[in-house]
């Protein structure tokens, strides 16, 4: 699969992601989604916060911030369900090995 089937792919699963957390009376706002390689590298340099394979810089990841009831939820567990349905869609939740907010594509190995 081509990188570039796999961002249409990524971009579609985001999609159900987000309408899926609204169903279940969560909302979200975006945090961190395309990291530009002009403030953070291109991929294999670390450049600021941003790993230096990051996924964010090929467009197949994206952090969600959590709220449910106007309130600001921050912990992985907080993130379970909607990381279980991203599995579920064929994506790599980050609840599973770093940050509970990541939902990511895996791509060459990295998730």
């Amino acid at each position: 699969m081509t990188l570039g089937s796999k961002q249409r792919r990524f971009t579609r699963m985001v999609g159900l992601l987000i309408e899926y957390a609204y169903q279940q009376g969560y909302e979200l706002t975006f945090g961190d989604a395309y990291r530009d390689p002009r403030v953070h590298g291109k991929v294999g340099e670390k450049k600021s916060y941003s790993a230096a394979s990051s996924l964010h810089k090929q467009r197949l990841a994206v952090d969600f911030n959590l709220f449910r009831n106007g309130q600001y939820l921050t912990s992985t567990e907080d993130h379970r369900p909607l990381g279980e349905y991203w599995e579920s869609l064929g994506g790599s939740w980050g609840g599973r090995f770093t940050d509970g907010n990541h939902y990511s594509l895996e791509h060459q190995g990295r998730r």
